[in-house]
């Protein structure tokens, strides 16, 4: 397969009758987003998909201080409700219209850390990939790890069968081995995830 162009290419979509579009990828063409950079200090990035056909748009916006000054009636009953730590948002409705959506960051406060980004690879999921050619498989799995793509980096393998299985399977079938004398992998994970 031929490397990809720079810069991204437009969703082939495809009506399948059910209200929404969707992007088509085959053995010879996948779209792909334009290279992800860091927005400049201040400013973001949204992107956004939709039903009407939207995929991964991509806008730029920039953050601004507080148009809502503490001493006003919705600044100080925020202020109220943040210092109980109870959510603030069914007051704030109250004087806030949808396009004044505020958000407070505090930079100097981290909770956790972001390992990475990615999906999972359920039965269901590792049947689909599997019934593509293998230059369309190529396609797909580079739109979701490589850096043309939307760069996963992580993928979460279920154990045993899911809601996303053809047939119910664990790994230790026999009852009451407690011992797991019979356990195995199964022809799941062996031939399609592992």
């Amino acid at each position: 397969v031929s490397p990809p162009d720079a810069g991204g290419r437009p969703c082939d979509a495809k009506d399948f009758g059910h209200g929404s579009l969707v992007c088509t990828c085959s053995a010879t063409y996948c779209d792909t987003l334009d290279p992800v950079v860091l927005p400049a200090p201040g400013t973001y990035v949204k992107y956004e998909s939709s039903k009407a056909g939207k995929r991964l748009e991509r806008s730029e916006g920039s953050f601004r201080h507080n148009a809502k000054a503490p001493g006003t009636r919705c600044g100080r009953m925020a202020a109220r409700v943040l210092g109980s730590r109870a959510c603030p948002l069914r007051w704030l409705r109250h004087c806030l219209s949808p396009a004044d959506f505020h958000l407070t960051l505090d930079m100097a406060q981290r909770y956790q850390k972001v390992k990475g980004f990615g999906g999972s690879v359920t039965d269901s999921a590792a049947i689909n990939i599997l019934s593509l050619s293998k230059d369309a498989q190529n396609h797909l799995l580079r739109s979701y790890f490589s850096d043309e793509g939307i760069e996963y980096n992580l993928v979460r393998v279920p154990m045993a069968s899911t809601d996303f299985s053809v047939r119910l399977y664990t790994y230790a079938d026999a009852e009451g081995d407690f011992e797991l004398k019979h356990f195995n992998l199964t022809e799941e994970d062996t031939g399609m995830k592992v």
